[in-house]
């Protein structure tokens, strides 16, 4: 059964028929779930199979759960987990803990994700904040250092793996100069080539991840006329070239106003653009359901290449989990982050 290119997210607890109805037939490749569609564990789990029974296969299930201000979970139903930053910290005074936090961090949140159905998740981030940067990274990061953003980075990953979650990495080729938020905006960065190494650098460390997200900036060192996510350039050239990524790419969000501000036309045209630049999956994150009847209509089915991607990040997401004590990690958790 052919799937489309896309991943659509969802911001109601239930499926209405309407939605349902959609989902059987458009056959999204993946599912993202947002903030409003989680109200209970019991809730999220029925909610999960809902989706897999509309999509007539055990799809993926994503959500954006890093911790911090990234966190579609929150108290008091489900537990805190900081921002990226804060591993950054242990790791700077000591490495082996930082190290160990990192991983069992999000050891311990895939563990909550699996429990629920949910077995994909967007993290860890691999940006590289500067000085003067907009603060919509800020704590997400690592450091400001990218040795320490690759290595806390592989260790957030493998947590996530240790637990049969998916990962992916975000937002390549690197949202850590950007002096706006893409959400808002349509950020231009200006660094030159040698500067943007810096920013390149922990992905090309982490090139091996099965998943990675684009950033929906402007990078006038590889091409002043279009965002990285609809760039042939930029995807070709910088990312599968020079960082070496050859795993699954996903757009950011295509409601996004950086691709509106970006492109002519609506949803559609957007799909088009990120998928014909050289992305292999685009997300569309409003959860309204004509908004994701467009952008579908600009999704091509998934195959070839992007569909072997695909299946390799949905191993990942099935894969078994190993021996855990959650009780005993999350009291070694939090001794590691509060000293």
């Amino acid at each position: 059964m052919s799937m489309l290119a896309c991943s659509l997210g969802l911001r109601q607890p239930k499926l209405d028929a309407e939605t349902r109805a959609f989902f059987r037939d458009a056959r999204p490749w993946s599912f993202i779930l947002f903030r409003e569609a989680c109200v209970s564990r019991e809730q999220v789990r029925a909610l999960c199979a809902e989706l897999r029974d509309a999509a007539g296969r055990d799809a993926l299930v994503w959500i954006d759960q890093e911790g911090g201000r990234v966190a579609r979970l929150k108290p008091p139903e489900w537990p805190t987990w900081p921002p990226a930053a804060r591993y950054g910290e242990v790791f700077e005074r000591n490495a082996i803990a930082g190290l160990e936090a990192a991983r069992l961090g999000h050891r311990l949140m895939a563990h909550e994700l699996k429990s629920m159905g949910v077995d994909a998740d967007f993290a860890p981030v691999l940006d590289v904040p500067v000085a003067g940067s907009d603060k919509i990274v800020g704590d997400r990061a690592f450091s400001a250092d990218p040795k320490n953003v690759a290595t806390l980075a592989r260790a957030a990953l493998e947590g996530l793996h240790a637990g049969g979650v998916a990962g992916c990495i975000k937002h390549m080729p690197g949202h850590g100069r950007a002096t706006a938020d893409s959400h808002l905006a349509l950020p231009r960065v200006t660094a030159s080539e040698a500067e943007l190494a810096n920013d390149v650098a922990p992905f090309a460390a982490l090139a091996d991840a099965e998943a990675a997200m684009t950033a929906h900036i402007v990078f006038d060192a590889w091409d002043a006329d279009r965002p990285a996510t609809c760039s042939p350039i930029v995807i070709d050239t910088i990312i599968r070239g020079r960082i070496g990524f050859q795993g699954l790419l996903m757009s950011d969000d295509l409601d996004m106003k950086a691709l509106q501000y970006a492109l002519n036309g609506g949803l559609k045209e957007r799909a088009e653009a990120a998928l014909g630049a050289g992305c292999d999956v685009v997300l569309q994150c409003s959860g309204v359901l004509k908004e994701m009847q467009e952008a579908a209509s600009g999704c091509r089915a998934l195959g070839g290449l992007s569909l072997v991607r695909a299946r390799a990040v949905e191993a990942f997401g099935k894969r078994p989990t190993d021996e855990f004590d959650a009780e005993a990690g999350w009291a070694r958790y939090k001794q590691l982050v509060s000293n």
